[in-house]
């Protein structure tokens, strides 16, 4: 029988990198004279990539953007950020514990995320957890991506999981939607990037801390998930 799977968001659900994210961000609007922007008021932009967060700081300083302008700032965004991987990026409080706890349950661990592969590599091994992982998919790794569910089922095949006995973990409409649509159960972290509450999109479960991410929690929603 194959073994159960938790499959992981990574930016806002297991590492924070809002600083990081927020820094290149920075970075490129200053080479458009742009001001930089404020941490608190822009870090629920961070889970929409950084074409997004270019196009948001435009609109609040009330700047045009072209095309052209857009795609040679994020390349500035793009190579700032892979310059410095792993900066200030840390795992969220608890998420050792978790990874261990689950290991321990025979559970295996992916990780499925809108970053760019590379990018998702990069800062898993530089945080030292690469070893822990199955599969790492990335926004590019196959044709399409999340909320499309085949990115979260090719994830779990990828690792060798069970989409019958998986659970996903993420911060996001985006994530919880996937989930919801591969019939997979999903608990939200509510500390992540999101401008709503994560309970409006209507997770399986909601955790504050990742201490609250037991293996008892994951066997009764996947039992509860009906297969």
């Amino acid at each position: 029988m194959t073994r159960p799977i938790i499959v992981f968001d990574l930016d806002g659900t297991l590492i924070d990198t809002a600083p990081d994210l927020l820094d290149s961000l920075n970075h490129s609007l200053a080479a458009s004279k742009l001001a930089a922007v404020d941490e608190a008021g822009f870090k629920r932009f961070v889970g929409h990539g950084g074409r997004v967060m270019i196009e948001r700081a435009h609109a609040a300083q009330q700047r045009s953007l072209d095309v052209a302008e857009h795609d040679r700032l994020l390349k500035l965004f793009l190579d700032h950020y892979t310059d410095n991987i792993p900066g200030k990026s840390r795992p969220y409080p608890g998420v050792i514990e978790a990874i261990a706890r689950f290991e321990k349950a025979g559970y295996l661990l992916a990780v499925c995320t809108n970053k760019y592969e590379a990018n998702s590599l990069a800062l898993i091994d530089a945080l030292g957890l690469t070893s822990h992982f199955a599969a790492i998919a990335g926004q590019d790794t196959f044709a399409f991506r999340k909320p499309d569910p085949r990115h979260l089922i090719e994830t779990i095949n990828l690792a060798g999981g069970d989409p019958h006995r998986a659970l996903m973990v993420g911060d996001s409409q985006t994530d919880i939607d996937t989930a919801k649509a591969a019939g997979i159960p999903v608990v939200a972290v509510d500390f992540g990037y999101t401008d709503r509450h994560v309970r409006e999109f209507e997770p399986s479960a909601v955790i504050s801390h990742f201490n609250a991410l037991t293996v008892d929690l994951a066997e009764r929603l996947i039992h509860a998930a009906g297969h």
